[in-house]
């Protein structure tokens, strides 16, 4: 009797041992996308939010879009030859908008980050009223990013234009 009430019992916690092994990756899972989400939302927040391109030759001095010289950052999207990661790169938050795929995960240089393959991101950005601020003066970022086991996690921020000359 003894050894069978033993038996039953040891069973038991190999059932829960072997559970929680196969559940044990979940959370690195779970942490490793939200790093990478952390990282793409810093990177994007981090960029200029201006009237005009940096590049405009009128980018400290415009008081709207209408006095850029030829750059105006009214429409969301890159200019023409930018990229995240090449030799034009992204120089203002709405850059990287309207949608942007990162597959594979890569780095600011465009370098695939080792350990990453299974994930993807997409940033959007989109004109966003908040808290009173005016959809034109704001913008709302939501970085997406899916993992092994088709899981997501998403994270979103707000960039106001409250420098709008303020350029790098």
């Amino acid at each position: 009797m003894f050894i069978i009430i033993v038996s039953i019992g040891a069973v038991a916690l190999l059932v829960v041992f072997s559970t929680t092994s196969r559940k044990s990756a979940d959370p690195m899972i779970q942490k490793q996308m939200l790093a990478i989400a952390e990282a793409l939302l810093e990177e994007v927040q981090s960029k200029p939010f201006t009237y005009c391109d940096p590049d405009d030759a009128n980018a400290t001095t415009a008081t709207s879009s209408a006095g850029c010289a030829t750059l105006s950052e009214a429409a969301i999207g890159p200019e023409a030859g930018e990229t995240r990661s090449g030799p034009t790169p992204y120089d203002n938050v709405n850059d990287y908008g309207p949608s942007l795929l990162i597959s594979p995960i890569t780095d600011i240089a465009g370098n695939a980050i080792s350990g990453l393959g299974g994930y993807a991101a997409t940033i959007t950005v989109a004109a966003s009223a908040l808290n009173g601020i005016a959809a034109t003066d704001a913008l709302q970022i939501t970085v997406t990013v899916t993992g092994p086991g088709n899981k997501s996690l998403a994270l979103q921020g707000h960039r106001t234009l409250y420098a709008p000359n303020a350029v790098p």
